[in-house]
């Protein structure tokens, strides 16, 4: 019987940080009998698609998450002078609007809050909160990090603040225990937890898939920091970042069973369905007078045909062309030409350079008549 699930594990698109292959996950959560895992990378989605993908075909529920990186103040601030080390906040995508905040929450790191790593802030997060399930990060996290500090009033208060934004259901205080330290620090927590009624879950913040991985995931560290091995002061405290059985950490947790319990109950309201429908196309403003795009393009390919050959010409490929339009009209790429038609005409309106075309599409006299291509 399932008891718990991982709910913060990277993928090797946690780049230089974790050695774990997508498949490799999916496998070793069917090993550990769990029908449920969350993929949580570094500041990024990169392997979202892949991994919803990989987890269905193993009728596995996916669910898809990110480790944030916290901005300490705003996202537009850049104050270090030196490599900053930020506070990291999980957030899990509960459906398919949470999945699309999730990418706004992500693109919008990377476009205004770059900053060595890319940030989001309190700002972000109270515009795109909204079907998400928050962990606090355990030890990485503003709050514990509040805690291993001794601003225990602040981290009180920022755990209210955290409860306040996602809602009593959706936030939660992150247990972790491979250290002294975080067993510690989740000790805290876990009293912060009884004053606020703040629920607790349990993760093993997993970077590598089984035990014997540790070497290799040192590798890589050392690889992306450009440092030699050192088998005395490894990076890692120890051997204990991978993706626990359910047994093992029973064991670990036994002294907080709701916060086990609590990680099945958030995969459980996890559900998210991706649509692949395509290239999605902005719909092409046609003038009034015409019906729709296929008739303006007709007419402007027309019209270009009339500038472009004389009389006898036009007469010997009419056909062609023709026949070139109604196949554009039948796969549903009026819209397109006229789009690409339009960027080409402004961007010569404006002595901007524009490449000679290439493809079927560059080749075809519709193509030519439009000025797309100058060609023939």
């Amino acid at each position: 019987m399932e008891s718990f699930v991982h709910l913060h594990c990277h993928s090797d698109y946690s780049l230089l940080s974790a050695t774990t292959r997508i498949e490799q996950m999916i496998a070793r959560a069917k090993a550990c009998e769990m029908r449920h895992v969350a993929l949580t990378d570094d500041g990024n989605l990169f392997g979202a698609v892949e991994f919803w993908q990989a987890a269905r075909r193993a009728k596995i529920n996916p669910i898809i998450g990110c480790d944030f990186y916290l901005a300490p103040k705003s996202r537009t601030e850049r104050e270090a002078e030196h490599r900053p080390h930020y506070a990291r906040l999980v957030l899990l995508a509960r459906n398919a609007e949470g999945y699309r905040n999730l990418v706004k929450l992500s693109s919008r790191s990377y476009t205004e809050g770059f900053y060595y790593k890319p940030r989001i802030d309190d700002e972000l997060l109270e515009q795109y909160h909204h079907n998400l399930i928050g962990f606090c990060g355990g030890r990485t996290g503003d709050i514990g990090r509040d805690i291993a500090s001794n601003h225990w009033d602040r981290a009180r208060q920022r755990a209210q603040w955290y409860q306040g934004l996602f809602g009593k259901e959706h936030f939660y205080l992150e247990l972790q225990q491979h250290t002294e330290e975080t067993r510690s620090i989740s000790a805290e927590l876990a009293r912060i937890a009884r004053e606020c009624d703040i629920p607790l879950v349990a993760t093993n913040n997993c970077y590598y898939a089984q035990q014997e991985d540790s070497q290799a995931h040192e590798i890589l560290l050392c690889i992306g920091r450009n440092r030699e091995l050192n088998r005395q002061h490894s990076i890692m405290p120890n051997r204990e970042f991978y993706m626990k059985d359910q047994k093992e950490m029973q064991a670990l947790f036994a002294d907080y069973p709701q916060a086990l319990e609590n990680s099945l109950r958030i995969a459980e309201m996890c559900n998210i369905e991706l649509q692949f429908p395509g290239p999605q196309l902005p719909r092409y403003r046609i003038p009034e007078h015409f019906k729709d795009a296929g008739d303006y393009l007709r007419h402007l390919a027309h019209q270009g045909f009339q500038q472009r050959y004389d009389e006898t010409t036009r007469a010997r490929i009419a056909q062609r062309l023709n026949y070139e339009i109604d196949t554009i009209i039948e796969m549903g790429f009026a819209g397109y030409f006229l789009i690409v038609w339009d960027l080409v005409r402004h961007a010569r309106s404006h002595q901007l350079p524009v490449g000679p075309g290439r493809g079927s599409g560059a080749g075809s006299l519709v193509a030519y008549s439009l000025r797309i291509t100058n060609i023939d």
